[in-house]
């Protein structure tokens, strides 16, 4: 844990949290314990909602906020040089972009993914044939589109300056104070942010998860993530392929052409350690070498286009997702492999029923608060539950060498692909998850015209 974000004891004093809510930065005592050594004045921020990290969760829920017609701070550090990461954003978030007036900045820099082909590449003695789903087949034009993450971290803070309802405040939190009265939270720098409601999405190591005494259960993988970005010679027909090998997925995903540059991919490749440090160690054209060997050539001669990426594979679950005038999103709630594309997907469904949960909710009141967060509680236990067992399954049974792994795996393949109405269940509750659709993820009277002419 870095020095600022040293544990802290939450305090309880109903005077914690002080001043008028005009929404003005006041002047606050002086500060003794600078960095610097030198008594320095601090600020004070007022607002409705504080959102804790910078990420692509935290602004998009800083965005969906302060389009509710609420006074956002969102605070931390902004991160747009993550090596070879891109992010899938499937029909649901794309229509909460839509919804926020944010996807036409975002679009610019996307691809669309109108398949997905597996390949079963294990070796296994029960091999199944190559199965593609089309976006088609469930009456949309594409499953999602893919962005490179640095873009897409960039343009949404870029919004954030531009819009009035929303401070934006790159640095970090070193202690959080929440109570019934209120809530605040102190930056790295000294200032002071007093909120009516805090959004946590600081990270697998939230602070303000942790203040909140929610427990976690945690566990780790014998993997970790390759990511990279990669120029290839065969066009990939805007179709995300993954081949399932026995350390795990190895998954090109369509990425927006440039000039000098039309085939462009991502690469999320799942290894042991020891062929992580082994790949790592090579030259960039030996691991492009070896990234086209590893995918049978399919997208011919590849070159990569940026450094390598890499993170160890884990996996996160909380007990609860709320807390006292606070509720956590993302990262802060919940972490598993990269299959499936889940990873934001999931996270925006979080913000877009935070949001709903809180719509008319007076602030103010400790009590509605609380009732609109154990709405909350309810609506993400089945969603967040349903995705990290999924995930878990299926990364394990690729994993596990054992026949009747092997075995299962592959009928369950077969059998969903090839009976039409599951086949299309499965692929709908992939991009819109079935249940109640919050507001932000419905599509709009055009698109429901649209997909009943189809």
């Amino acid at each position: 844990m870095s020095p600022a974000k040293r544990p802290a004891k939450a305090k309880q004093n109903e005077s914690d949290v002080e001043g008028s809510r005009s929404g003005v930065r006041q002047p606050l005592e002086m500060n003794e314990g600078s960095r610097s050594g030198v008594r320095q004045p601090l600020e004070r921020i007022e607002c409705d909602v504080l959102v804790a990290g910078a990420g692509s969760a935290g602004l998009s829920a800083a965005h969906a906020f302060a389009a509710q017609g609420r006074r956002v701070v969102v605070a931390g550090k902004i991160e747009t040089h993550l090596a070879g990461r891109t992010v899938a954003l499937f029909e649901g978030s794309l229509r909460f972009y839509r919804a926020l007036g944010l996807w036409p900045r975002l679009a610019e820099h996307s691809a669309p993914m109108e398949g997905i082909r597996m390949i079963d590449d294990t070796g296994s003695i029960f091999p199944t044939s190559p199965k593609e789903f089309r976006s088609r087949e469930i009456d949309l034009d594409a499953f999602g589109e893919n962005i490179e993450n640095n873009a897409l971290v960039a343009e949404l803070a870029q919004a954030a300056r531009e819009n009035p309802a929303i401070t934006l405040i790159e640095d970090l939190i070193d202690l959080f104070e929440l109570n019934f009265s209120g809530a605040r939270a102190r930056l790295a720098s000294g200032g002071w942010i007093d909120a009516k409601f805090i959004v946590a999405g600081e990270g697998r190591n939230s602070q303000a998860r942790q203040i909140a005494g929610i427990t976690v259960a945690t566990w780790s993988y014998p993997q970790v993530a390759l990511t990279a970005l990669l120029v290839h010679e065969k066009p990939h027909h805007q179709i995300s392929t993954e081949f399932h090998k026995r350390s795990g997925p190895f998954t090109f995903v369509p990425l927006r052409g440039r000039e000098g540059a039309p085939y462009r991919s991502s690469l999320v490749w799942l290894v042991s350690p020891r062929d992580a440090l082994r790949l790592q160690a090579l030259s960039p054209e030996e691991l492009a070498a070896e990234i086209e060997d590893a995918s049978h050539g399919l997208l011919g001669k590849i070159t990569l286009d940026g450094p390598l990426g890499s993170f160890p594979m884990g996996a996160l679950k909380t007990s609860r997702v709320t807390g006292t005038r606070m509720a956590l999103i993302g990262e802060s709630a919940h972490l598993f492999p990269p299959i499936g594309a889940q990873g934001l997907n999931l996270s925006l469904r979080d913000i877009a029923n935070l949001v709903d949960c809180l719509e008319g909710v007076n602030l103010d009141e400790a009590d509605d608060i609380a009732r609109g967060l154990e709405r909350y509680e309810r609506q993400r236990a089945r969603d967040i539950g349903l995705r990290l067992r999924s995930i878990d399954v299926l990364n394990r049974s690729l994993l596990v060498h054992a026949l009747p792994v092997d075995f299962a795996r592959a009928f369950a393949l077969n059998f969903f692909s090839a009976v039409g109405p599951l086949r299309r269940a499965l692929m709908r509750e992939g991009v819109t998850p079935h249940g109640p659709t919050p507001k932000l993820m419905r599509a709009s009277p055009p698109e429901r015209a649209s997909a009943r002419r189809s």
